[in-house]
C-alpha cells in the first residue's frame, strides 16, 4: 500500500513553484497540499488548501496550520539583481529559516523533508565575492543544520514546463526566446539543464522511505529522481 503525503509549498507562484505544486497535485500519493501565500493563488483543486499570509518573516500566527505536514518544498526566491545584501538576504536566507523554525515548533523533526531551492553557483562557505551566492550558500548551511531532513537544490538551467512562468520579466524574456532550444542546450549540458517538471517529481522522490540521495543536488541528481 503507498504511503500518502501531506505537503507544504512555499512560493507557489513562482516559476518553479508552480512547477512542484503541479507535480504535487498530479501525484496519487499526495494526500494534501497546502500552500503559503501572500494572494490566493486562483486555482481550485479538491486536495488544496491555500494560507494566505503577509509576514514570511514570521510565522508564529499560523503555526497551528503546520501540522500534520510531511514535507515542505520551499521554492520561494527572488532575483537578487538591484537588491542590497540585506534586502535579499531577508527574502533568501530569514525567510526560509523562518519556515523552517514554524515546521519544527509545529511538530516537524528530523524524518521532515525540507526542500530548499537554492541555485547552481552557491557559495558553501557563505564568504564568496558573489552577493546571491553567499547569502544562499549561508541559507543553506543553516537548514542543514536546523535538524530537519533537509535537502538543497542547485539546479542550473531550468526550463519551465505546462505554462510556468517566471515572475522576473527578464527572465520571462529569456525564456521566451530560448525555450525551443532547450532540447539542444540539454543535450550539450545535460549536467546543466532540467525543468520544472524534474524539480517538482524529485522533491517528492525525497520524501519515499527507499530513495537515498545526497544533501546538496545538482541538475544531474534532479534528473535522476524526477525522471
Amino acid at each position: 500500500m503507498e504511503i500518502l503525503v501531506n505537503v507544504v509549498v512555499f512560493g507557489a507562484s513562482g516559476m518553479v513553484g508552480q512547477g512542484v505544486l503541479r507535480a504535487c497535485l498530479l501525484d496519487p500519493a499526495v494526500d494534501r497540499v497546502l500552500v503559503v501565500v501572500r494572494r490566493p493563488l486562483g486555482i481550485s483543486h479538491p486536495r488544496l488548501t491555500e494560507l494566505v499570509h503577509d509576514d514570511f518573516a514570521d510565522l508564529s500566527a499560523v503555526e497551528d496550520r503546520l501540522t500534520g505536514l510531511d514535507a515542505c518544498f520551499y521554492c520561494l526566491g527572488v532575483s537578487s539583481a538591484g537588491m542590497s545584501e540585506a534586502d535579499y538576504t531577508r527574502v533568501a536566507h530569514d525567510f526560509p529559516l523562518a519556515a523552517a523554525r514554524a515546521l519544527a515548533a509545529a511538530g516537524a523533526d528530523a524524518s521532515f523533508t525540507f526542500a530548499y531551492v537554492s541555485g547552481e553557483g552557491t557559495d558553501s562557505t557563505g564568504q564568496g565575492r558573489t552577493m546571491w551566492a553567499r547569502v544562499k550558500g549561508r541559507t543553506e548551511n543553516a537548514l542543514l543544520a536546523a535538524g530537519l531532513n533537509a535537502y538543497m537544490f542547485r539546479p542550473g538551467y531550468i526550463q519551465p514546463r505546462h505554462g510556468a512562468v517566471s515572475r522576473t520579466r527578464s527572465y520571462r524574456f529569456l525564456y521566451s526566446l530560448t525555450s525551443w532550444l532547450y532540447p539542444v542546450l540539454h543535450r550539450l549540458l545535460p549536467a546543466h539543464t532540467t525543468t520544472t517538471d524534474h524539480l517538482g517529481r524529485a522533491m517528492l522522490a525525497l520524501t519515499r522511505p527507499d530513495v537515498n540521495a545526497n544533501r546538496i543536488l545538482y541538475s544531474k541528481d534532479i534528473e535522476r529522481l524526477g525522471a
